[in-house]
């Protein structure tokens, strides 16, 4: 399927830099846009917003065995999963090779026997690996946006099919590009239809967040939400209830996904967010 690919960018011409500001460590590629923050006094903090709409997969797989996270930035997932899932076997992907030099800046663990940075192209990666994983994280960015390798509706099938059988894909989209639209009905049409999609917008930037599982549709994820969210570990309620305010004072009542609620029609299911859940103590 991709037998033929070449970036379309030299990987290697991307030379990311770092800015250090108020307790913050940044990676960019240009001064207008963030790759990755790291909290200096907490590195394993998720600091940008839709790195925690990203890990609502817990809400799926609150233990899953395998996640392969395609983009490395500064490690941001790839650290908060080899902290809190001790059992969870991590692969990430990154294609550029001066990102990588970075890891340990970024305080990203070595490679060891359940955690390794492999240096690749995340659609060549896809298409020849032989594992299957519960989870798998796309947040690929360069300079000018997602590569467009890792739109493609072949893609998004290779994905799929490098899934456990009820596995889940989980992307960070852009919502401010005209594409993002053309995205999302590919990731639903690969999925199975608008069902199998769950959508989360993440407050403080332009990220939209894509959940697509072939196994559990929207409507059937909304029945059993208040038991997921009730079995998770305190560490992760506390990263999910951080999600954009605009979700978390939703109900889990009103707004079901899937049903006739306040949403404008055609407009893809939000995810119901727990209003009652504790902040953690620190």
């Amino acid at each position: 399927m991709f037998d033929d690919f070449r970036p379309f960018i030299d990987p290697d011409k991307l030379r990311p830099f770092l800015y250090e500001d108020d307790g913050t460590l940044s990676l960019h590629f240009d001064i207008s846009s963030i790759q990755s923050r790291m909290r200096l006094d907490d590195p394993y903090a998720l600091e940008l917003e839709y790195t925690r709409a990203m890990m609502g997969f817990l809400l799926w797989h609150p233990a899953p065995k395998s996640i392969l996270a395609i983009g490395l930035g500064g490690g941001s997932l790839p650290k908060y999963c080899y902290r809190h899932l001790p059992s969870t076997d991590i692969t990430v992907v990154e294609v550029n090779s001066h990102v990588i030099a970075m890891r340990d800046t970024f305080l990203v663990p070595v490679d060891d026997e359940r955690f390794r940075v492999v240096c690749d192209d995340g659609a060549r990666f896809v298409a020849t690996t032989a594992q299957r994983y519960d989870v798998v994280l796309l947040d690929g960015f360069a300079y000018d946006g997602q590569p467009e390798q890792l739109c493609t509706e072949a893609f998004y099938e290779a994905c799929r099919s490098v899934l456990t059988e009820t596995g889940l894909l989980v992307v960070n989209l852009h919502n401010e590009e005209s594409s993002c639209g053309i995205l999302c009905d590919r990731i639903a049409r690969v999925f199975g239809g608008e069902d199998s999609m769950l959508l989360v917008g993440a407050d403080g930037g332009l990220n939209q967040i894509a959940l697509a599982s072939a196994a559990l549709g929207a409507q059937a994820f909304a029945a059993s939400f208040r038991q997921r969210w009730d079995r998770l570990e305190d560490v992760h309620k506390h990263t999910l209830r951080a999600l954009p305010k605009a979700l978390t004072d939703m109900t889990v009542e009103p707004n079901l996904p899937g049903t006739s609620s306040n949403r404008p029609a055609g407009q893809r299911a939000a995810w119901p967010v727990a209003t009652d859940a504790k902040p953690l103590q620190t």
